[in-house]
């Protein structure tokens, strides 16, 4: 593990995309039962890959849309249980991470002075996306948390313009995260047919994730056709937003080049996470 040079500089954190599963997958009976085991394994990980702890975490979910890119801005974030039919005790599950208002204040500043509308909401409450994965992550839900929202457009380029003004973000501590699925298509979980498809879509972020800057950035921009026919058939048309979160750490990252950091085939899919820096 590395550490930071100057004691009283925070140790300039990475940028993650994770798999954030299927609803509240981690916390009840699967069939296979050891179906997200190596998920829940990596995520419980993160801390220990990390140079330091992180001072704060800016998340950015795929079940958070707005017009204009959207903070929080409460003390105490509520929960959002916005997932369906399952078991009872997955509704009364908690995490009671503190939010980041001072942190809120620092990303509307950051958009603002690169040109990008930003707006904060002050009531809402933190989805499944941010806290089912955060709780096997970072169970002691000690770290202040901020929830980014995506942009309703799902235009690519923008999320990558997002993540580059909130890049100075990870020299002062913060690890940002962006927390979706890199296949997600709900037409083919579980169907054989879709395992060669979220293969090569799987390949193609990994190549493209490695990249230099601008190549990255290009190709991410142009996902939908650069990555051929398994670009869509992942992520349908206006479908996207499970993606888009890894444009914005991808933007993020800088001239920090990408790795795949996790794969595993759940569902008769590939499911993948990738770190930059």
């Amino acid at each position: 593990m590395n550490t930071a040079t100057d004691s009283t500089k925070p140790a300039r954190q990475p940028t993650l995309f994770i798999p954030h599963g299927a609803g509240p997958c981690f916390f009840m009976g699967w069939n296979p039962a050891d179906a997200w085991d190596r998920t829940a394994a990596f995520l419980r990980g993160i801390p220990a890959s990390l140079p330091a702890m992180p001072k704060a975490i800016l998340l950015v979910s795929g079940h958070w849309l707005a017009p204009q890119a959207t903070v929080g801005a409460t003390d105490r974030p509520e929960l959002i249980f916005d997932y369906h039919g399952f078991p009872p005790h997955t509704y009364e599950l908690s995490y009671p991470a503190p939010g980041a208002p001072e942190l809120s204040q620092r990303v509307q500043q950051a958009l603002a002075q690169a040109g990008l509308p930003v707006a904060q909401d002050a009531a809402r409450g933190w989805d499944h996306g941010v806290f089912i994965p955060l709780k096997v992550a970072f169970p002691d839900a000690e770290l202040p948390v901020l929830q980014l929202s995506l942009l309703q457009s799902l235009d690519a380029a923008e999320h990558l313009r997002l993540g580059q003004a909130l890049a100075p973000l990870r020299d002062e501590g913060v690890l940002i995260v962006g927390s979706g699925m890199s296949y997600h298509n709900m037409r083919g979980y579980g169907d054989a047919r879709s395992t060669p498809v979220a293969a090569e879509f799987d390949r193609w972020l990994g190549e493209t994730v490695a990249l230099p800057q601008h190549e990255r950035n290009a190709r991410l921009a142009a996902w939908d056709t650069a990555s051929g026919p398994a670009g869509r058939l992942s992520h349908p048309l206006r479908a996207e937003e499970h993606l888009l979160p890894l444009h914005v750490v991808a933007g993020a990252a800088g001239d920090d080049r990408g790795a795949k950091v996790f794969t595993d085939a759940v569902m008769a899919v590939d499911i993948s996470a990738f770190r930059f820096g």
